[in-house]
């Protein structure tokens, strides 16, 4: 075999994509983004911010009835320049060129591509551009919800994860909870049956369960008393209580979902690492050694440790190569940093068991991003595997194998879709 057979057997591979946000088919058809929004209004901002960009020019940005296309990529385009060769920026480079034809990004090429947008957002497209075109065999959703009306569309290509981030930030959303479940949360007893209503609701029609709480509190996690748990809630309820208040009763949550979670089958997904957007990170609340209690806790649940915990990748190693109820997910990790991405994959490949990683997730909101983030993933794990093949560190039937399963494997392995 050559390199070029490497590259090919990465690129036909029918990806398993484990993390998007995709928005449902109507808002794509329906509020769709512009060619500016849909190539900027994800992560890319972000970068932008950072490099330096008025919030006045990213509010024009971001609205299309703020101005026309070249003003309004005019106002950006010198913190454009300065961010477009960061992860971010790549992604975007990618979907400007491949889903519409764009070489060089320039206000006269956005004007020029802005009907195919249009052209793109219909039903049948949105599907077409992640099952055929980023030759996708499912996507995980995390919609943020714990019910979801199913896509009427390809309903088995369309998964959905469990929400459970709002009880393990502390947090109770009676009114929500009551509508859910008919059930009004006034005492611990009240909240276990709401959890266990949510579940017995909604975990048939799930593929996980997730939370995200770490951009709320910190992921270290102690097993609490219901002494403990019950006057945490009381505070809640009565004015919200303190953060402590609330790191207890997130405490208490998380466990009794975890527990839900075993009893259903379905793996946690648990954010770890690097915020979105800017100004607000806590960078000592992502670590992924936080985790390390509560993993021994429950040795019986399958935990997923998201985003390779950036930048903590060693730590999430480590972990990963402990425990065996761990996988670890490279979603949004390769646009983030994809040279340090490139980097974990290797080091995971030496320490850590081959079956316990997942290769992409986008993390993304419209299906062009899911594209143009699945094609980023698949030519840095060419990079990535190929430099292993030079190095004789792996033959080239060993990357092939190892593509495979990280790719999709490992992934049927650990949802339970085989």
């Amino acid at each position: 075999m050559s390199s070029s057979d490497l590259a090919f057997e990465i690129a036909a591979i029918r990806l398993v994509d484990t993390h998007e946000h995709l928005q449902p088919a109507g808002a794509w058809r329906e509020n769709g983004p512009d060619i500016l929004q849909d190539l900027f209004g994800h992560y890319a901002w972000h970068d932008l911010v950072s490099a330096g960009l008025q919030p006045d020019a990213l509010e024009r940005l971001l609205n299309p009835a703020s101005g026309s296309i070249t003003a309004r990529f005019n106002d950006i385009r010198e913190a454009w320049e300065r961010t477009q060769f960061a992860g971010y920026g790549e992604a975007i480079r990618l979907s400007a060129h491949h889903t519409y034809g764009i070489d060089e990004i320039t206000a006269e090429a956005l004007e020029a591509a802005q009907p195919i947008v249009a052209s793109l957002q219909n039903d049948a497209e949105r599907l077409r551009l992640m099952r055929e075109v980023a030759l996708l065999d499912h996507v995980q959703i995390d919609d943020m919800q714990w019910n979801r009306v199913p896509e009427p569309l390809s309903p088995e290509f369309f998964t959905y994860d469990l929400s459970m981030w709002s009880f393990c930030r502390g947090e109770i959303e009676n009114e929500k909870i009551a509508a859910e479940t008919g059930v009004t949360v006034t005492d611990l007893d009240s909240l276990r049956n709401a959890i266990a209503s949510i579940f017995l609701k909604n975990a048939p029609h799930s593929i996980a369960v997730k939370s995200q709480h770490a951009y709320d509190r910190s992921l270290a996690w102690e097993e609490r008393t219901e002494a403990e748990a019950t006057h945490a809630l009381q505070a809640v309820l009565r004015d919200g209580g303190t953060s402590i208040d609330r790191a207890v009763l997130g405490d208490w949550c998380w466990a009794r979902s975890i527990e839900h979670a075993i009893e259903y089958g379905l793996p946690f997904k648990v954010h770890t690492g690097m915020f979105a957007r800017n100004g607000r990170m806590t960078i000592a609340w992502v670590r992924p050694g936080h985790l390390t209690k509560l993993l021994a806790r429950y040795p019986e649940a399958r935990f997923v440790l998201m985003h390779i915990g950036y930048p903590y990748g060693d730590e999430l190693i480590s972990i990963a190569k402990h425990y065996a109820n761990v996988w670890v997910d490279l979603c949004w990790a390769w646009s983030i940093d994809p040279y340090s991405s490139s980097d974990f994959v290797r080091r995971f490949i030496h320490a850590a068991p081959v079956n316990k990683l997942f290769a992409y997730g986008g993390d993304t909101m419209w299906p062009t991003n899911v594209l143009a983030y699945s094609l980023q993933a698949r030519r840095w794990l060419t990079k990535t595997l190929e430099a292993e093949v030079a190095a004789g560190d792996l033959t080239e039937k060993q990357a092939i194998t190892i593509a495979e399963r990280i790719m999709r494997r490992n992934q049927f392995e650990c949802f339970d879709l085989l």
